[in-house]
This record gives C-alpha cells, structure tokens and sequence, in this order.
C-alpha cells in the first residue's frame, strides 16, 4: 500500500507545483505587513489590526510579540486595560494571557491603537475553532480505520488541503495534496468523477479553516458524500505516524538543512551496503532498546526508512509513537525507493547515536558563541543585559550593561551600531523582545540568547536550555 501511497502523492504534487506557488516577495522596507498569508485566505488587512500567530507575552516589558509569516511586530499592552477574547469566546482582561493560556502559534487578531510610534493593544482575539456540522465530521478512529483499508477496500478519498510546502512535511497515508488556495485549479484533476464517492478533507487542525473552504468549494462542484477530518494532521500525530516520499524527505527537509532525525530501521548489514547520509543505525529488532537511549525532544520530527517501505519502519514508528514522540514519519518506498530516484548514497562510518538541533528562531545566537563572549568580550561586541535594574542588581554577566527592553527606545544613544549587540534575561523572552525592539530601530548587527540564565551572589551563573 505505501507503494501506492507514494506513487498517488507524487502524482497529485507534480500539479500542484505547476499551479500553486505562494507569494513570497517580501514587503517594500520598512512597511511590514500586516496580515499573515494564511489567513488572507479569509481576511483582508485592516487598519489598526494584525493578523497573524502569538508568540511571546512579557508583562515585565509589559509587550506582546506577533508573528506574521517571517517579520515580527511588537505592542505594547496594559493589563488591566487590554481585552483578551479566548478561544472559547469568553473575555477578560491581561489574566487571559498568563501560564500559556494562549499557546505559542495560536492564530490570533491584534487590535492596537498608535501614538508617538508606539503601537499599543487593546484588543486581541484568539482563533476559535472552525465550526462544521457534526454529520460532516470524521474522528481520529474513523479515519485510521479507513487508512488500514487503502483508498480501494475503504471506498474513499482523502485530501490534505494544506499548501504544498506542509505536505511536504509530512501528510497521512493515502493522503493527496488538493491545496485549497489552488482548488479551483486542481479540482478537476484530482477530484473522483463520481459525484457521490466518499471525499474527505483535513489540513492544519481545529482552528484551520483551509478544510472546511474545501468541503464547501468541493459541495457547490455537486459532491454529495462530503467529510471533514477537523483534528487534521496534529490530531493525526498525537497516535499515529504520517508518511513522506523520498522526494519530499530530499527537497523539503536534507536540501534546506532543516533539523530533523532520520533513522535506518533495516539490519547493519543491509545499511553497511550504503545508507541515506545523516541516518542513524536503528535496527526494528532493537529498536525497543534504541529508544530508551533516544535522547531527542518528544516533538522532535523523526522520519525512518527501512529497504522497502515495510514491516520494519512501521514497528519502529509504532514504537515510537507509544513512548511519546509526536511527529513521526515513515518514508513511502524506504531505501529502494531513494536508490531508484538516483539521488546520493553514502557508505562507510554509520551514526549509532541521534541527535536533534531545533532551527535557531531568527537572531538567536548560539550557546557556545555567546558563552565565548561572556567569557572575554571582544571589543566590537556588546552584551545587554535586558532585565529590570531591580533584577540586574542581584547579578548580573561581568562587562554587561543594563539596559531593560522597556527602556530601549530611550536609551538608544547608548547601544552602538558599529558593534555586535548581544541581548540576554532569566528566560530569552525579554532578549527576544530587545532584540526585536531594536531591529525596528535601524541596528542590523544583533542577536539575543535563548536561554535561562541563574546568577549566584558570587557573580557565577549558569545557562541552560530546554
């Protein structure tokens, strides 16, 4: 069936590279956009609103950060003032947006008003979950049990309508990319000729309305057997493991250098005749052995080959699954599969241990890099410390200068720009919004430490990372 599945995949992407592109020409500086491009599926820019996904809240600097496709945009909020309106429809003020009540990437809308270049929320509203009629709603179990059948046996069609470069990363067995901001263009192509067939849509999760665009565009084409699979690929992942071709696991994460573990679940001596560089030895007959030694995040993206596509690489997955890791992935036609597209083998020494980098959020500095500055500071660099003098004053990095990120714009005759400034705080929240902060300033040579920091009284300090 994984065969199959690859085959079906890369026939529906080979459309979809021909008719979907995404607009990726950056904004005109120093304008930023004010509308992520997911959501102007549904939306048009408004004035004295952001629409994009929250990403930090500090209530020492008193800022929210918003991420909008690569840019971010700063406001400043007050507590008591500020109008929070939650998924769930309730509103309250500032409480709503402590302990991680809105989760990090959660699409939200920002409300601000603009004074003396400051801009300041007054209202933010989370996405609430996309409304679907229940009797066009397919849970987790149906879903899986369809999949255990194939596409012939279960008499369906499944449909993954996010854009191309999500499906890339990974989609549900059987699954065909019919994107939704190219329905019109692919629907013909990909859509049964049978009006009444079983056809059933999913993409990013509860609040992704790309799904339910697609249910109703594929409704008014006639289609009368119509499901949603709401839960999309993150309910997907919570118990099972998705699938990618070699072509996908190739373009879209080993040529971009994106972070990622590939494990080789066939037998040493088959991977000693060559293997997929940058895979780690991970035989399926060890593997329940393999994974108590895996030290990689839960939400690290884990992909597995084995020769064929077969038995090995689903026991590993599985394995996997149930100790907890939530994006694994196996790759359709295993090794056989990256052989016959001719892209490289390597040979010789194998990794017997995996490790996992999550990607750098933009402007962050490397652990070791800024633990050489801390040790002797360099003449051309500058470390800021972004904290509150109050928390400064309890120890702080020996030759750090005290600047908190609510104080930047008044103190910017301070912070040089012919020098590398290197923000940190106790969490790199606060440097984070420093550093963002100056950006919007002009300085381009900056970067922030993602990291706790813990000062001694003695002046030592200790950083850690998650």
């Amino acid at each position: 069936m994984i065969k199959k599945i690859a085959l079906l995949a890369i026939a529906a992407s080979s459309f979809v590279v021909a008719a979907f592109a995404a607009d990726q020409a950056p904004a005109a500086a120093p304008a930023k956009s004010t509308i992520a491009k997911p959501c102007t599926l549904c939306h048009k820019a408004e004035p004295g609103a952001v629409r994009g996904n929250f990403d930090l809240v500090t209530f020492k600097a008193k800022t929210i950060q918003v991420k909008i496709d690569d840019t971010v945009e700063l406001f400043k909020f007050d507590e008591d003032e500020i109008k929070v309106k939650n998924g769930a429809g309730k509103i309250g003020d500032g409480e709503f947006l402590k302990d991680n009540l809105v989760k990090r990437g959660h699409e939200i809308k920002v409300e601000y008003i603009e004074k003396d270049g400051v801009k300041t929320a007054v209202k933010l509203i989370e996405k609430p979950p996309v409304k679907i009629s229940e009797d066009m709603l397919m849970k987790t179990a149906d879903i899986e049990k369809l999949v255990a059948m194939g596409p012939e046996k279960g008499k369906y069609f499944l449909y993954d309508s996010r854009p191309l470069p999500r499906f890339q990363e990974g989609y549900i067995p059987t699954a065909i990319n019919l994107p939704f901001p190219a329905f019109d263009k692919l629907s013909d192509k990909l859509l049964p000729m049978d009006k009444n067939a079983l056809i059933i849509f999913y993409c990013s999760g509860v609040t992704c309305s790309m799904s339910p665009g697609s249910a109703d565009k594929a409704k008014k084409l006639g289609y009368s057997n119509i499901k949603v699979y709401k839960d999309g690929m993150p309910g997907w992942f919570d118990k099972n493991y998705g699938v990618l071709s070699t072509q996908f696991l190739k373009e879209a994460w080993i040529d971009k250098d994106v972070p990622h573990v590939l494990l080789d679940a066939r037998t040493v001596k088959e991977a000693g005749k060559g293997f997929i560089k940058g895979a780690v030895a991970f035989p399926a007959k060890q593997s329940a052995k393999l994974i108590k030694k895996l030290d990689v995040k839960k939400s690290a993206p884990i992909m597995i080959y084995d020769q064929k596509g077969g038995k090995d690489s689903e026991t590993v997955a599985k394995a996997l699954i149930k100790e907890g890791f939530k994006r694994v992935m196996v790759l359709t036609g295993g090794f056989e599969a990256w052989q016959s597209a001719k892209y490289d083998v390597a040979s010789g020494n194998f990794a017997i241990k995996a490790s996992y980098t999550p990607k750098l959020r933009p402007g962050e500095i490397r652990l070791d890099e800024f633990k050489k500055y801390a040790a002797e500071l360099p003449a051309n660099v500058m470390i800021v410390d972004a904290r509150t003098a109050a928390e400064s004053k309890a120890g702080m990095l020996a030759g750090a200068k005290q600047i908190s990120a609510e104080d930047i714009k008044d103190r910017l005759a301070e912070i040089p720009k012919d020098k590398l400034v290197v923000f940190y705080c106790n969490t790199g929240v606060l440097a984070e919004v420093a550093y963002n902060t100056l950006k919007d300033f002009g300085y381009t040579n900056v970067k922030f430490l993602n990291a706790k920091l813990t000062f001694e009284n003695n002046g030592s300090y200790k950083i850690s990372q998650d």
